[in-house]
């Protein structure tokens, strides 16, 4: 078994340096994508801003070209007009638009093209309604007349007209007459900063067919596995034009030095886990020699059978004698004494066959569904005599509206039993003690309260210990072998429930114990 434990605790020192590689590998491979994602951010802002900067140069350079022309080169005069006569109600709409509009041709100085017209499209609307209408004042015709006249720009039409033009623009000039080296370099740079990526870079601009622009750092060469590429311009039908590649000579050690804090912390842990592993073995040796000394224990424990022996077999020899057979004050005296012994011999037995089977992992725990109230009340039975004794008291509250659930009839009782025994050993005086149950919809829960001696919280954390016992005070004159606990803190978690105490010194103690119903 101590070859197996080794064994198996070296697989798991290898497994966990394992996933810890593994993890580091997924940490490595989540800070290339947020680097990439962070990239190509930085990129789309940047192309973002000089396509801005572009179009506003371009309208600056529109707005002055208008301030001097002031007359257009040509208008136009479009009028169109809509009658509609009702002849029952003698009523007749009219509707009239007329639009201005005004052509201005760009001069070549300014696009290279004087195919170019930008338009200024001024409209009117005219609505009226009349109505003819005789009465016995006015033996004429009268007519009733409204008006109504609207007069808007239309600068919708006017901005589709400017798109157009900005576009033209766009394709008749090179890229290099469009942006300059030093305003694309300053505007990736400070959209990179903002990501937090102060590194240097490279960077290319290439046509869509893959040919190299005069837009580039130094003697710059695309490398289609390291650059981040991202379109720079777009034509009118939204295809991209150029495209944006950029390269980190130093992205590794960025990446790195983002994660290396985690680096270090895996590296701390693993060597953690590498001084736990040798302190277990450590820990597996030392815990071996301690279970040759409660071994002996053991042993040890068997000797002292020898003595409560041995006064029965006295007091036996004693009762044959003619003499004390007629003596009944005698005989019973004798009587009491072997009753006495063999007590003590049959608490020596079960102690040391508790520790036996505790530590073995040789408890039987066939299950049935039992009714835990039952179960509490046969408990009692057990240790009414020894709180009669004492003149105490065992109140209880059978509160729990479900009782029933899958369990061991006799090590539940004999856990209830123990922590009786105990209510009642570390109690001054009468002692008096409370037993409540409660359930909720998944636990059935009883608590066990005394009012006797208490602990501190140094012993609560080692109480349910196996041969534990409190060295100081009262508890150290009651006697016993620190098992009766550790028998109930097994049992509970053998029918998967839980046990903790609540004590005070001075004030007494609750045990509760937290049980799964069915």
């Amino acid at each position: 078994m101590f070859i197996l434990i080794v064994f198996l605790m070296s697989v798991s020192l290898i497994g966990i340096i394992a996933v810890q590689l593994y993890w580091i590998n997924n940490a490595l491979e989540s800070k290339k994508a947020q680097f990439k994602n962070d990239v190509q951010k930085s990129l789309g802002a940047a192309t973002e801003k000089v396509n801005e900067r572009e179009r506003a140069e371009f309208e600056k350079k529109l707005k002055s070209f208008l301030d001097v022309k002031g007359f257009a080169d040509k208008a136009e005069l479009k009028s169109f007009l809509i009658e509609q006569i009702d002849t029952v109600t003698k009523e007749k709409i009219t509707l009239g638009s007329t639009f201005l509009e005004e052509n201005f041709k760009l001069p070549t100085d300014f696009l290279d093209n004087d195919s170019i017209i930008l338009k200024r499209i001024t409209g009117k609307k005219d609505f009226s309604i009349s109505t003819r209408f005789k009465s016995a004042e006015n033996l004429f015709t009268s007519i009733d007349v409204k008006k109504y006249s609207f007069i808007k720009r239309y600068t919708d039409l006017e901005k589709s007209y400017m798109e157009d033009a900005f576009i033209s623009s766009k394709s008749l000039k090179p890229i290099h007459d469009r942006i300059s080296n030093n305003v694309l370099n300053r505007t990736i740079k400070k959209e990179l900063i903002k990501r937090n990526i102060n590194l240097d870079f490279k960077y290319g601009v290439y046509s869509a067919d893959g040919l190299a622009t005069k837009l580039k750092s130094g003697y710059y060469t695309i490398n289609t596995k390291e650059s981040f590429p991202y379109p720079l311009f777009r034509d009118s039908e939204g295809n991209a034009s150029y495209y944006l590649n950029i390269t980190f000579p130093r992205e590794n050690e960025h990446i790195l030095s983002g994660i290396s804090s985690i680096l270090l912390l895996s590296l701390f842990f693993i060597f953690i886990i590498i001084i736990a592993f040798s302190s277990s073995l450590f820990q597996l040796i030392r815990q071996k020699k301690i279970s040759e000394i409660k071994t002996d224990f053991i042993n040890n424990m068997t000797h002292e059978f020898k003595t409560p022996i041995a006064t029965i077999n006295l007091a036996l020899d004693s009762i044959k004698n003619p003499k004390i057979l007629g003596d009944d004050a005698k005989v019973l005296r004798y009587v009491e004494m072997i009753r006495e012994e063999n007590k003590r011999m049959h608490s020596q037995v079960e102690n040391v066959l508790r520790i036996s089977r505790l530590e073995k992992n040789q408890i039987d725990l066939n299950t049935e569904t039992i009714d835990l109230h039952d179960t509490i009340e046969d408990a009692i039975t057990h240790v009414s005599l020894l709180s009669e004794d004492r003149n105490g008291t065992i109140e209880i509250y059978l509160e729990a509206l479900e009782s029933e659930l899958p369990g061991n009839q006799f090590h539940l009782t004999n856990i209830v039993v123990n922590m009786l025994e105990n209510a009642i050993k570390y109690s001054e005086g009468a002692p008096k003690i409370e037993l409540h149950t409660e359930s909720t919809p998944k636990f059935f829960i009883f608590k066990i309260k005394d009012s006797g001696i208490g602990m501190n919280k140094a012993v609560q954390k080692q109480v349910f210990n196996k041969f534990y016992r409190e060295q100081k005070g009262n508890i150290h004159d009651v006697k016993g072998h620190g098992l009766g606990l550790a028998y109930v803190k097994e049992i509970v978690e053998k029918h998967h429930g839980t046990v903790f105490v609540e004590s005070e010194k001075g004030k007494g103690s609750t045990f509760t114990v937290k049980l799964p119903l069915i």
